[in-house]
């Protein structure tokens, strides 16, 4: 089943390949920094870029600086609710549990991510956290968009450190 793509024509995201590269352009900026390469942008329903992150737990010194937290973070300030129904979140590697939980508790529309994660996804790799029964809110999932180009970033990054 294809999904439609329902962006409005101005805001310049006609694809779900479109909003990943904008993912991947916060995860260069991590690598840039010494940070493993992830990142994420968090997009209204009207296809605007309202957050923005990218992995930092080395340089904010928190255990909590992921991609999806800094990016949920940050939409939460422009839009000035720390609910985020009908928003897109994407990121270029499957979120762990701990950013699937956030995202739930923002109340994210939708979960696009580029790579799998077989060590700690939790979007259906090691588990699917979005169909939990017992949480009070579901949103939908997109996986492995543009997953070649995330995961070679990633595989370049700690191969460069071995």
């Amino acid at each position: 089943m294809t999904e439609v793509f329902s962006f409005p024509e101005s805001s310049g995201l006609r694809s779900w390949e479109d909003v990943m590269r904008l993912a991947l352009e916060q995860a260069r900026r991590a690598e840039m920094e010494g940070e493993v390469p992830i990142g994420a942008v968090v997009v209204s329903a009207e296809g605007r870029i309202v957050g923005r992150g990218r992995n930092r737990p080395i340089a904010a010194q928190d255990p909590t600086a992921h991609a999806e937290i800094e990016a949920l973070r940050d939409a939460a300030l422009e839009v000035g609710n720390y609910r985020l129904p009908e928003t897109i979140l994407a990121v270029t590697l499957e979120p762990c549990l701990m950013c699937m939980g956030a995202m739930v508790h923002a109340r994210v529309g939708r979960l696009v991510y580029g790579a799998g994660d077989p060590k700690t996804g939790a979007a259906g790799s090691c588990m699917d956290a979005a169909a939990l029964p017992f949480l009070n809110h579901r949103m939908k999932v997109t996986g492995g968009v543009l997953a070649d180009e995330c995961g070679e970033l990633l595989r370049r990054f700690f191969k460069s450190r071995r």
